[in-house]
């Protein structure tokens, strides 16, 4: 009966927490993104506090270091980035129909009928670009900043970050004290295994997205491709989805690439190269050597996280949607790991202990 009183009082406290999540999605955002860079940016603060500089005082210096490094950004690639992406939208329809002529002039005759629905395909897309334009900047729009807009996002966020890393250690201990007494030392363990599958994520993998986008930033600006800085820095802050990111980036960009460049093929080649040299980067040094073999999350998981969430609590969901799958992955391997060593599992009836004549060898045999 307690056990089933435990999993009672949890369950309904998920469902409530589910539910207020849903009922206040519109304005979690600057707080969910004051989390995530506190949790990000706490290593760095206890390391100031243990060469002897108050905490208050490293987690501000912190605060504004990040302050600014936005505001330059803001500043200085922001502009660029917004011209470019206008650009981008504008000429889309014409990369569209650059790379059907290519397709075209490559396949030749053979294409027969699929020709023709390829030709219809991307009539319909740049006929309608206009409009899916406008109806991605609406849901854009009233998905993240209908209610909380970037004013509030710029001025609540530092402050939640700021209050956050000075009592960061405080709220663990009070968690802490809160945890039943006959269950804390596993709580704890769960919590210790979850801190590194998350910071492997939200440390680890921010860092390798930070990497990327520059090397994809410079790389794809370097051979002369439009818009390059756009594509590149988008592809690069995207490859936390895996798989998804890199060929999205990668289709974006050779469709560019044939619409500016063909018919020479080697700057095509050259545009894809760069992906590929990413690609290599990423999966035999950055990964390996930044977030190391601790995530314990299959890329699969990773994608039907950012589906689910994205789609019940929209950028917010998006946003913890990771973290939250490299958690519940660590309970599921601790509740698997309770079932097999369950009688559920084992059985209650004793093994069978084989007879002499079952264990006689046949005939024939030794």
């Amino acid at each position: 009966m307690a056990s089933e009183r435990q999993v009672l009082f949890w369950a309904v406290a998920a469902g409530l927490l589910f539910i207020a999540l849903a009922a206040l999605n519109d304005i979690l955002l600057p707080f969910v993104v004051g989390i995530i860079l506190a949790y990000a940016l706490s290593p760095i603060v206890d390391m100031l506090e243990k060469r002897g500089v108050r905490r208050g005082l490293a987690a501000l210096g912190v605060v504004t270091l990040i302050i600014v490094v936005v505001l330059l950004l803001v500043l200085l690639i922001v502009p660029l980035l917004v011209r470019q992406a206008q650009q981008l939208f504008q000429a889309l329809p014409g990369t569209i129909e650059a790379v059907r002529g290519v397709v075209e002039n490559v396949a030749g005759e053979g294409l027969g009928q699929n020709g023709k629905g390829l030709e219809q395909a991307s009539g319909a897309v740049t006929d309608n670009w206009q409009g899916l334009a406008a109806w991605l900047a609406g849901s854009l729009w009233t998905g993240g900043l209908a209610v909380v807009n970037f004013l509030a996002l710029a001025v609540v966020t530092p402050v939640v970050v700021f209050y956050l890393l000075v009592d960061w250690h405080r709220m663990v201990e009070k968690i802490d004290s809160w945890l039943p007494r006959d269950h804390a030392p596993t709580i704890r363990k769960l919590a210790r295994d979850m801190d590194r599958s998350v910071s492997a994520f939200v440390r680890g993998q921010g860092a390798v997205c930070l990497i990327m986008a520059a090397f994809y930033g410079i790389g794809l600006t370097l051979t002369g491709l439009n818009y390059g800085l756009l594509i590149g820095l988008m592809s690069g802050f995207i490859t936390f989805i895996p798989y998804a990111g890199a060929a999205l980036g990668l289709l974006t960009a050779a469709g560019v690439a044939v619409m500016q460049f063909w018919p020479e093929l080697v700057p095509i080649a050259i545009v894809v190269g760069v992906f590929m040299a990413g690609q290599a980067l990423e999966g035999l040094v950055l990964t390996p050597y930044i977030m190391g073999s601790s995530i314990g999350v299959h890329p699969v998981w990773v994608l039907f996280a950012l589906f689910v969430f994205g789609y019940l609590f929209g950028f917010v969901g998006a946003l913890i949607a990771v973290p939250l799958a490299a958690a519940v992955g660590v309970l599921i391997r601790f509740a698997l790991d309770k079932y097999l060593d369950s009688s559920v599992y084992r059985g209650t009836q004793p093994a069978a202990v084989p007879s002499r004549a079952d264990t006689r060898a046949p005939k024939g045999q030794p």
